[in-house]
C-alpha cells in the first residue's frame, strides 16, 4: 500500500513502524474471510483491510480520531486471525496497538465510558483488587435483569455475568521428588487466572516437576500488561513490562531455561516485550532476552517431553485453540499432540480459527458481538459431541463456559490428570451431577 508520511512523522519510531506495516498490505482481502467481525457484520470497515485504510488515513494525516473511526477500531478483537491468513506478512497486531494508543491520547470518550475503562484498568491487573471486586459483584447479581434492559448499562451487566465465583483454591502445589533438574522455569503468576482458576497453576507446577524442571518463584512480578495494552494505555503496559523484567533479571542472568505462562493472551504479550521496549536503552536488551525465553506451557512441555500416562482416560476432547495461541504465537499442533499422547481422543472443532469473543476485556466492552461469537463457537463445539472442552486460556474458559453445559478445562488439567494428578474439578462436578 502506498504511503505519504512526511520525514518528520517518520522520526517517531512508532509512526515509522506503523508505516512499514501499512506498506506491506497489498489489498488482497484474504483477511476478510477469517476476520470474526467481518464474518458477522459484513462491513468492510470491520475487516482488517478496512481498518488499515482507516488507521492509515488517521496516522498519515495526523487526524483527530472521529467517533466512527473509534467504533471500528474498538470492534477489533485483536484475535490476529488476519495475521495467520495474510500472505504478505502484515503485522496487524503492532499497527492496531499503535492505533489504540493514538486514540487513547487524542480522543475524548464520553465520561461514562472513560470511567468504565479506568475501572477495568484499575482492577483487573491487580489480583487483590480483583478478588474484592468479585465479592462486590455477587451483591450486584440480583440487578442483572434490570441492567440487561438498559442499553447504557449493557457493559456493566456483561461484567457482572462474567464475575463468576472463583474455583476453590487448591492445596499448594508442592514439588515432587526428583533426581535431577533440567533447568529453572519462571511460571508467570499473572492476575485474572490466578484468582479465577488457581488449580491451573497447581497442575502446571506438577507437570513441570514431572518433566524435570524446577519452578522459580518470583515475588515482585505482576500482570504482563496485556489488559491495559489493549485499552490503549501504552505507558501502563510498558511499566508492567519493565517491572516484570526487573523481577526476572536475576533468573535471566543465570541461565534461565524459560519463562512460561498458562494464559496464552499473556504469552503473546510476553513474546512482544522485545518490540514494546525496543527504544528504551535501559531495557531493550533485557526485554529482547525475556521475549526469546518466553514459551507457552504447551510449547514448553511438548519440546521437553512428558512421561507416559499412568491412567488412560477414554474421553473425547474438543480442543479449542485460543486465538492468542494459534494466531498470536503460532502454537497450533503442540497442545493437540500432548493430549493425544496422554491418551485422549482429540476432535477438531469446525471454524476453529474464529474467536470465541473473549479477547481480554472484549466480552465486557463489546458484549453484543461477543455474545454472537460465543453462540457460534458453542454451536460448533456441541456439533462434535465431546465429553469435555480443553483450551489454553482462562478468558476462553469463562467465555465459552458461559454458553454451554459441557465441562471446560485448561489443557494442563487434563495432562496432569492423565499423569496421576487430581481429576479436574469441572469433570468431577459434572460426574456428580449425572449420578
Amino acid at each position: 500500500m502506498q504511503t505519504r508520511f512526511q520525514p518528520a512523522q517518520l522520526a517517531d519510531p512508532a509512526m515509522a513502524a506503523s508505516e512499514q506495516v501499512i506498506r506491506k498490505c497489498v489489498h488482497c482481502g484474504f483477511c476478510t474471510a477469517t476476520c470474526p467481525t467481518y464474518v458477522l457484520l459484513g462491513d468492510e470497515l470491520d475487516s482488517p483491510r478496512g481498518r488499515i485504510y482507516l488507521i492509515k488515513d488517521m496516522l498519515e494525516n495526523e487526524r483527530a480520531p472521529t467517533q466512527e473511526m473509534v467504533k471500528h477500531v474498538d470492534r477489533c478483537l485483536s484475535c490476529l486471525s488476519c495475521m495467520t491468513t495474510c500472505p504478505s506478512g502484515v503485522n496487524y497486531m503492532h499497527l492496531v496497538d499503535h492505533a489504540r494508543s493514538y486514540i487513547e491520547q487524542r480522543y475524548r470518550r464520553p465520561l461514562p465510558e472513560r470511567m468504565f475503562r479506568s475501572l477495568l484498568a484499575a482492577i483487573l491487573p491487580h489480583p487483590q483488587r480483583f478478588r474484592a471486586a468479585l465479592a462486590l459483584a455477587a451483591l450486584g447479581k440480583p440487578l442483572l435483569p434490570v441492567l440487561r434492559r438498559v442499553p447504557g448499562l449493557r457493559r456493566m451487566s456483561a461484567m457482572l455475568e462474567l464475575a463468576q465465583t472463583p474455583s476453590a483454591r487448591p492445596a499448594a502445589a508442592t514439588t515432587l521428588p526428583a533426581t535431577a533438574k533440567r533447568g529453572r522455569i519462571v511460571l508467570l503468576k499473572g492476575c485474572v487466572e490466578n484468582v479465577l482458576e488457581p488449580q491451573i497453576r497447581a497442575a502446571t507446577v506438577r507437570l513441570l516437576d514431572r518433566a524435570g524442571f524446577e519452578v522459580a518463584h518470583i515475588d515482585n512480578e505482576g500482570c504482563c500488561g496485556a489488559l491495559v495494552h489493549h485499552l490503549g494505555r501504552e505507558a501502563a503496559a510498558l511499566d508492567a513490562a519493565r517491572r516484570n523484567i526487573d523481577a526476572w533479571s536475576a533468573e535471566l542472568g543465570r541461565g534461565l531455561h524459560a519463562i512460561t505462562t498458562t494464559a496464552s493472551g499473556c504469552g503473546t504479550n510476553l513474546k512482544d516485550y522485545g518490540f514494546m521496549l525496543r527504544n528504551d536503552p535501559a531495557y531493550a536488551d533485557r526485554a529482547a532476552h525475556a521475549s526469546a525465553c518466553s514459551r507457552d506451557i504447551s510449547e514448553l512441555l511438548h519440546s521437553a517431553g512428558l512421561p507416559a500416562p499412568t491412567h488412560i482416560r477414554e474421553l473425547k476432547v474438543a480442543y479449542h485453540p485460543a486465538c492468542s495461541l494459534q494466531h498470536g504465537q503460532a502454537v497450533r499442533n503442540q497442545p493437540r499432540e500432548l493430549l493425544r499422547a496422554a491418551g485422549f481422543q482429540v476432535v477438531e472443532i469446525p471454524e476453529s480459527h474464529l474467536c470465541c469473543g473473549s479477547a481480554g476485556t472484549y466480552n465486557i466492552m463489546q458484549p453484543q458481538i461477543a455474545a454472537q461469537l460465543r453462540e457460534r463457537k458453542v454451536r460448533n463445539i456441541e456439533q462434535v459431541q465431546p465429553d469435555v472442552i480443553a483450551t489454553g486460556n482462562v478468558g476462553c474458559m469463562r467465555q465459552i463456559g458461559g454458553g454451554t453445559e459441557l465441562p471446560i478445562v485448561h489443557t494442563v488439567e487434563l495432562l496432569d490428570w492423565a499423569l496421576g494428578g487430581p481429576e479436574p474439578a469441572a469433570l468431577a462436578k459434572r460426574a456428580r451431577g449425572s449420578t
